[in-house]
């Protein structure tokens, strides 16, 4: 029998996010998901080799390319409706849960029991779970900084909120202030202001 898995993962960039808001550059969630990957590797590697850590940076990234999955069924909701009143986030929550265990129903039986702690977030690893956290909050701030860049003040709001949450991150996880000192502000520069980036840091010392 086929199995609809792989046909729903890839249903991914039809996924809007951000929809109930004006953006400057649509973004979808399986571009979304990917960065979160991206950022969720960089912070473990960044916290075993100026923290002392010991992640493992290629589980991180698996379980931030699969930890949407749930709105390949749901879609993407704004995160002030879903986290409106107690009782409204419960029940969304039962949602997503829902969602989650439908797309792992979907496998041949003998990979059900591999990709399950990577996609249904109550078994995923609580120490990944956090870094994945972390790095989607990352990956949205990038974004915000970004309309906000364009001016977009659809985006003020989210930028205030962010700050915040940045803030409590960075200090709670110190590779989280490493990768915000190091990283943040490069990715709002222009294709020309990168290569000048670049430029200066290969030039030989004087």
């Amino acid at each position: 029998m086929q199995s609809t898995f792989l046909a729903w993962i890839f249903r991914m960039p039809l996924i809007k996010r951000w929809a109930l808001m004006h953006t400057f550059r649509k973004e979808n969630v399986a571009e979304h998901s990917h960065q979160v990957a991206v950022i969720a590797h960089l912070l473990c590697v960044i916290a075993n080799q100026y923290n002392n850590g010991d992640l493992d940076p290629q589980k991180a990234a698996t379980l931030a390319l699969f930890h949407e999955i749930s709105e390949t069924k749901l879609q993407d909701l704004n995160s002030k409706t879903k986290y409106q009143t107690a009782e409204f986030t419960k029940q969304f929550k039962l949602l997503e849960h829902l969602a989650e265990e439908e797309c792992v129903n979907t496998l041949p039986k003998e990979l059900i029991s591999i990709y399950r702690p990577l996609i249904v977030q109550t078994e995923v690893d609580d120490k990944y779970r956090k870094i994945v956290k972390a790095a989607d909050i990352l990956s949205a701030y990038i974004k915000t900084k970004e309309e906000m860049r364009y001016n977009n003040l659809e985006f003020k709001h989210v930028e205030e909120s962010f700050n915040q949450k940045i803030a409590t991150l960075a200090q709670e996880y110190p590779y989280v202030q490493f990768f915000i000192d190091h990283f943040i502000s490069s990715c709002n520069c222009t294709v020309d202001e990168l290569s000048g980036l670049d430029a200066s840091k290969s030039l030989p010392p004087k």
